[in-house]
């Protein structure tokens, strides 16, 4: 019988020092408070700097918008959330026929509202301005179809819109909807703009506002910017289609319109 003590294995990078015990293998890693990832206070500068700069690109550059209502389908769906390309209009550049804009409707479309509650209003702000909330009740989405010098009526004899003598097929418009069941014959005032929804049966717009302060007509330095890209479903993530239906309107005549268009 083999009387040979047999040896037991032991971690080849344990050994006992001189007191008896025996040391931790090397390859154990002592934890300390370092190893426990980023402090609330790391995550929430993060976190604020994150908001802040998601805040500044929707101020300057780039705004989430939340179609809230039916008044621009098909084009735009409720639920949608559109990006508003806020250097469209910036370098001189202005809102063209056939561009889908947003705009503040502040002295067109509403009255001056009184301020509420400061707070609550920077909030909802802050929400609004990353797609998170509605857009304030004085801020619009619409189709711009005539502006400054423009003469827009409807509706010729086969019912159509025209501007400037000339009928624009509008494909855009809200299947079954007539161009407008309301007629109107109008000339855009200089820096303004008359604009519209494709679901024009379902659309509160300028023709709804002509016989308010402004006539209807937004001012261009109350366009926010225009409404590029779908970004929200993402089943839906697209640019927002262009049109060809303004093509061949021609510039307003230099000298204006004759008599018979009011503003």
């Amino acid at each position: 019988m083999d009387t040979e003590a047999q040896h037991t294995e032991r971690d080849p990078s344990s050994r006992t020092d001189s007191s008896g015990t025996e040391e931790g293998s090397r390859s154990v890693c002592v934890s300390d408070d370092s190893g426990r990832g980023p402090s609330w206070r790391r995550t929430g500068l993060v976190g604020g700097a994150c908001v802040a700069f998601l805040l500044l690109l929707s101020h300057f550059v780039i705004q989430p918008f939340l179609i809230p209502s039916g008044s621009m389908e098909p084009t735009l769906q409720v639920g949608d959330r559109i990006l508003v390309n806020k250097l469209a209009y910036r370098f001189g550049n202005e809102p063209a026929r056939g561009d889908v804009v947003v705009f503040d409707g502040t002295g067109s479309f509403v009255d001056e509202q009184p301020r509420g509650n400061p707070v609550t209003g920077l909030l909802h702000d802050g929400a609004a301005a990353l797609g998170l909330a509605e857009p304030d009740e004085t801020d619009f989405v619409k189709r711009v179809v005539g502006v400054g010098g423009d003469r827009v009526v409807c509706c010729d004899k086969d019912g159509r819109l025209t501007v400037n003598g000339v009928p624009v097929q509008e494909r855009y418009v809200m299947l079954g909807d007539q161009p407008s069941s309301v007629p109107f014959d109008i000339v855009v005032p200089q820096d303004r703009l008359w604009v519209m929804g494709d679901h024009r049966s379902q659309s509160s717009d300028s023709r709804d506002h002509l016989g308010s302060a402004g006539g209807g007509m937004v001012p261009v330095d109350k366009v926010v910017g225009r409404a590029d890209w779908i970004a929200w479903p993402f089943g839906r993530w697209s640019t927002v289609p262009g049109t060809d239906a303004f093509h061949a309107v021609p510039a307003p005549p230099a000298g204006g319109h004759g008599a018979g268009a009011h503003g």
